[in-house]
């Protein structure tokens, strides 16, 4: 009798690990183990992460490569929006967590699964993300959550496994660590508090530059395309970009936000790439849109970043959202000149066409041509009507 399949989203951690091995032995499914590689493996991890898969009893493992559809559905318009959740966390996983779904339902129905399972907790926002887009794309296909349905912890996980003859790094394990083209996620103890950093092992690449490196990031439309002498596409450019940066230990923050269910949550990030693109951005944005679309710009990349945290990406109020971001960008090209120090870096200009600041009419503070004294005076009078007229009627 044939076994009943489950698509299992795997990233070859603890928890899709643990996954395996129970859908496989304790449910006698044939599990198929697909990861949806959003750009943070390389050939090599995927060929261990295949070896592990079939070690703890997968059916079949697949690699699903889907960095440029992560760069061109989602990446893209959050470098539009310059989204920054609370203002400091670039969304590195929440955001390829929807693609990742999409992904695997369509892998789903293709092999004609009876189940589609993930390895995420009760307690964060990865269950929501995976499920709404799971019940929306595939309703027929039953949900497996076998950590969130049993409430195991991380320890009870290794000793599962360890019991079962499966050995794990015990010091890596302890982290829940999730890395893609747009940054890393660390979760681990420190994480749980509110008072303790991350340890400077838990991150993916120490400290190992000091010296000022100045670069020069250049944007069309938009879109990086290019570092310092460097051209290629705008997902090679971040990749590039992130091993020039995350030496300085750049990008590197503990994020701290409102669940989907409700509770505050706390998790550690490195996103050198991510945070120098966003800032780059922002700043040849104010040199080159207008008062009116910096302001409009910035509430709907918070919404838009908003909406896709909260896995709400198939609303269609996104491609809404997205269609006035990509017009915004017409003339946003140029370059930006940055300079790299240990932990953080500065801003010092930016060269473009399209430089609203080098103008003929006047030079802020200092002379003015387009208008004359009398032209000042007369608008100043005429935009302190409004302030006349409330104070007229005020009796206090």
């Amino acid at each position: 009798m044939n076994k009943k399949k489950v698509v299992l989203a795997y990233s070859g951690g603890l928890d899709t690990s643990y996954c395996v091995h129970h859908l496989a032995h304790e449910k006698s499914l044939d599990v198929y183990a697909v990861s949806v590689n959003t750009g943070g493996f390389s050939s090599d991890e995927l060929k261990e992460m295949e070896k592990m898969a079939f070690q703890l009893g997968a059916y079949h493992f697949d690699a699903l490569e889907a960095e440029q559809d992560y760069y061109q559905k989602i990446i893209k318009f959050l470098i539009f929006g310059n989204v920054l959740k609370n203002n400091n966390y670039p969304l590195s996983v929440g955001a390829e967590r929807v693609l990742q779904a999409i992904m695997l339902v369509k892998y789903a129905q293709h092999i004609g699964a009876d189940f589609i399972a993930h390895g995420s907790t009760g307690a964060g926002n990865d269950q929501v993300r995976f499920d709404v887009i799971f019940q929306i794309l595939a309703p027929e296909i039953r949900i497996l959550t076998p950590i969130r349905d049993q409430g195991l912890s991380r320890e009870e996980e290794i000793e599962y496994l360890q019991n079962h003859g499966i050995q794990l790094n015990w010091y890596k394990a302890q982290y829940s660590i999730n890395t893609g083209l747009w940054g890393t996620s660390i979760g681990g103890a420190e994480t749980l508090t509110s008072d303790l950093p991350l340890p400077e092992e838990a991150f993916p690449v120490p400290l190992r530059k000091k010296n000022p490196l100045p670069i020069e990031l250049h944007f069309e439309q938009g879109e990086l395309n290019g570092v310092d002498t460097k051209k290629g596409s705008s997902v090679e450019m971040i990749q590039y970009l992130e091993t020039i940066a995350a030496p300085y230990a750049i990008g590197r923050d503990i994020h701290v936000g409102d669940t989907l269910i409700g509770i505050k949550g706390r998790v550690g990030f490195a996103a050198a790439s991510a945070l120098l693109i966003i800032a780059a951005h922002q700043l040849l944005e104010k040199h080159t849109l207008s008062k009116w679309q910096l302001q409009h710009k910035d509430y709907i990349g918070k919404w838009y970043g908003t909406h896709l945290h909260e896995g709400q990406y198939l609303d269609p109020v996104m491609r809404d959202f997205e269609a006035l971001l990509a017009t915004s960008q017409q003339r946003v090209s140029g370059s930006v000149f940055i300079t790299l120090h240990p932990y953080r870096f500065t801003l010092d200009g930016i060269k473009s066409d399209y430089d609203l600041l080098e103008n003929t009419f006047a030079h802020y503070g200092e002379t003015n041509s387009a208008w004359s004294a009398n032209d000042v005076k007369g608008f100043i009078k005429l935009f302190s009507i409004p302030g006349k007229l409330y104070q007229s009627v005020t009796h206090n």
